[in-house]
């Protein structure tokens, strides 16, 4: 028995091969069976990316209909078609979707670098891949691949698939297939493409951001180069053919086919950087990735602001604009325009542009100041100032037009009139950096110096920053951050991406928020005309309910913010370039733009005003003294105040006529009492 043992254990070894191989066959013809019964899968499935507004209504897709054209492959530019099988797959109408050969060189140096990165894609697979499959690298996504592949070629021939895979590739841009990149390229059609137009559109699938004429020439220029050195050396092109394609100096359009300019473009643009932010994906994949993006756009707001700010600014005024309106409980973005013509400037002024905000910063500063003491009551003098600094530098800020109360005003007037030096003897008492520290709380994190001019706003913001900013005064307090989308749905249906609609957490006092909010009504306030008229006293007929706002100028911004209880926008206006602002009618179109847009977005909303929380009084204060008025007072305002810190006594100085005597001045005594430590300090030094 022993000297058939070798022969036996020979048999063994014949059986399991066998075995393994009969497996694989069964296997194989199971795959081919189960392709054969799930039957042809479709080959034009749509990959545009849609985007919805707050309604659900469709405001855009990333890549529409009219740049997405199907043309028969006879009608393809046969320089298309043979640039493109020798660079991507010159086995293509060789094999059945698997190029062996490739694949078996791929799987080494992937199983040596233990890795996914080497690619042998044949067009079949890129095709499958682009239809149905993500672009992740994975072997359950490279399985999947290999079965899409296999059903196709299973029932589409091989010019059926090359006609698909060419109208369905992207080429960049916002260009899907051949046809839309050769009008987008080169203002033609796919048909009329000569070798180097063609080589050089052959170029761009294999990286549309890399490769691209319009985005790195050199890049693009060096892989056609390989592609008509491919074709010349696989006898597809002559040698002078060559030659001629590869000097050919080629003029590149750019064209968009879209007719009609998207709705709320810097929007759209906006949506597509922060989808690709929360998926941690290239804005490439999100365009071809047929997602359905919810957004949260209000297309009847965007209109109005659009119509507004078309109207209020001049045509022939090279001033910009950047606007944004936004729900202060959420941080929805409900509106948006980064600019006065995106055709002509695609730069976003509302979220990118980095501009001073003047007198806009004060409310934080304001807010600041009642946490540490002040009332809206809280009585400084206006007048010049010039302010010693530590370092010995004299800082001497002015008021608008050299106005000065030359006596004490209120915080309420200084915040309704703009005061600049009460805001920056305010700023001096907390001390620098309390401002810095109080405007991280309101979101600002950008550059902030600790400086006396920074209640006068002169750190670099963004629109966004402040309207973000104002939401939380304009919410109680609460903790929001601006953004445009709501949810994210892949191609299959299934919700990649939700936010989260829980409030945020509670960052600023609840009652001095409110306390802010009713100063910041002020500006429309004619009982706070004091050495000059209110701020807002311009537009303050055109509004057609209470309103919380502030306004802001520096010599090259001009700026209006504010609020309702259910929605906040801020307007900016100035020159790219820093250019001052001189004209009278462009100082003003910061307000009028903020002012129509907000008259009309609350047009058909019914009246709601500024609840008052717990823990806040309203008493009716005389403007000019700051003390509960009297009957004799001219004018009255109900200011509130947080509880224990109403003023208690009241005006002496309106009294009725007492036979022509002077009147007395009031008990002195009293007043020095009613004064805090730190207006006495301040009326002392200045």
């Amino acid at each position: 028995m022993k000297k058939f043992f070798p022969q036996n254990k020979y048999y063994r070894f014949l059986y399991i091969i066998g075995g393994m191989a009969m497996l694989g066959v069964a296997a194989l013809i199971s795959v081919y069976f189960i392709s054969f019964l799930l039957g042809p899968p479709k080959l034009t499935t749509e990959q545009n990316t849609i985007y919805y507004g707050i309604h659900d209504e469709v405001i855009g897709e990333e890549s529409g209909v009219e740049n997405r054209y199907w043309v028969d492959l006879e009608d393809i530019s046969p320089h298309v078609i043979n640039a493109t099988l020798a660079i991507e797959d010159q086995h293509f109408y060789e094999h059945n979707g698997f190029d062996l050969k490739r694949i078996a060189g791929a799987v080494l140096a992937d199983l040596k670098s233990m890795s996914l990165e080497e690619g042998a894609s044949t067009l079949t697979q890129q095709y499958a891949r682009n239809l149905f499959l993500s672009h992740e690298k994975t072997w359950i996504r490279k399985i999947k691949e290999a079965f899409y592949t296999i059903r196709i070629e299973m029932y589409y021939s091989k010019n059926e698939i090359l006609e698909g895979y060419l109208n369905t590739i992207y080429f960049g841009h916002g260009a899907y297939g051949i046809e839309a990149a050769s009008r987008f390229f080169y203002d033609k059609p796919a048909s009329d493409l000569t070798l180097a137009e063609a080589s050089m559109l052959a170029a761009i699938p294999k990286g549309p951001s890399y490769y691209s004429p319009l985005n790195d020439r050199e890049n693009a220029e060096e892989r056609q180069q390989q592609i008509l050195a491919t074709m010349r050396d696989n006898d597809m092109i002559t040698e002078q053919q060559y030659f001629l394609a590869a000097h050919a100096n080629l003029a590149f359009s750019g064209k968009d086919e879209q007719e009609n300019p998207a709705a709320a473009p810097y929007f759209q643009d906006t949506v597509l950087l922060e989808a690709a932010r929360v998926l941690d994906l290239d804005k490439e994949s999100i365009r071809s990735g047929g997602y359905k993006i919810f957004t949260t756009l209000d297309k009847s707001m965007q209109k109005k602001l659009e119509k507004n700010a078309a109207t209020v600014i001049d045509n022939s005024s090279e001033i910009q604009v950047g606007a944004m309106a936004m729900d202060p409980k959420t941080g929805g973005i409900r509106a948006l325009i980064g600019g006065k013509n995106y055709q002509e400037s695609q730069f976003n002024r509302a979220v990118r542009a980095k501009r001073m905000p003047g007198s806009t910063f004060k409310p934080f500063l304001y807010y600041a100041a009642l946490r540490n003491g002040y009332t809206p009551s809280t009585m400084l003098v206006s007048k010049p100032t010039a302010f010693k600094l530590e370092d010995g530098e004299v800082y001497q800020p002015s008021n608008f037009n050299g106005y000065y109360a030359n006596k004490p005003i209120s915080l309420a007037q200084a915040l309704a009139l703009s005061d600049n030096v009460y805001a920056v003897k305010t700023n001096l008492y907390l001390g620098t950096g309390k401002l810095v520290d109080t405007a991280r709380k309101f979101g600002i994190n950008g550059k902030l110096p600790a400086v006396p001019s920074l209640a006068l706003g002169t750190a670099s913001v963004t629109v966004e920053d402040m309207v973000t900013g104002y939401g939380m005064i304009a919410n109680g307090g609460n903790e929001i951050e601006g953004h445009t989308i709501q949810k994210i749905v892949n191609r299959r249906g299934k919700v990649v991406f939700e936010r989260d609609t829980s409030s945020g957490k509670q960052v600023l006092d609840e009652q001095t928020t409110f306390v802010l909010t009713q100063l910041l009504t002020g500006i429309f306030d004619h009982a706070l005309d004091g050495y000059m008229s209110v701020t807002g006293s311009t537009i303050a007929g055109e509004l057609n309910r209470t309103y919380a706002a502030k306004s802001g100028t520096t010599n090259s911004d001009s700026w209006m913010i504010g609020y309702s209880p259910s929605l906040v926008m801020g307007v900016w206006t100035g020159y790219d370039n820093n250019n001052q602002i001189v004209k009278s009618a462009e100082l003003a179109y910061a307000k009028d733009i903020w002012a129509g847009f907000m008259t009309a977005a609350h047009q058909d909303v019914p009246e709601q005003g500024f609840t008052a929380p717990d823990g806040v009084v309203g008493v009716m204060i005389d403007p000019v003294t700051g003390k509960r008025a009297t009957p004799y007072c001219e004018t009255g305002r109900v200011m509130y105040f947080e509880k224990g810190t109403a003023p208690k006594t009241h005006c002496t100085k309106h009294m009725p006529d007492n036979g022509g005597e002077i009147e007395p001045d009031p008990d002195k005594k009293v007043r020095e009492e009613d004064k805090g430590i730190f207006e006495k300090l301040f009326d002392a030094l200045f």
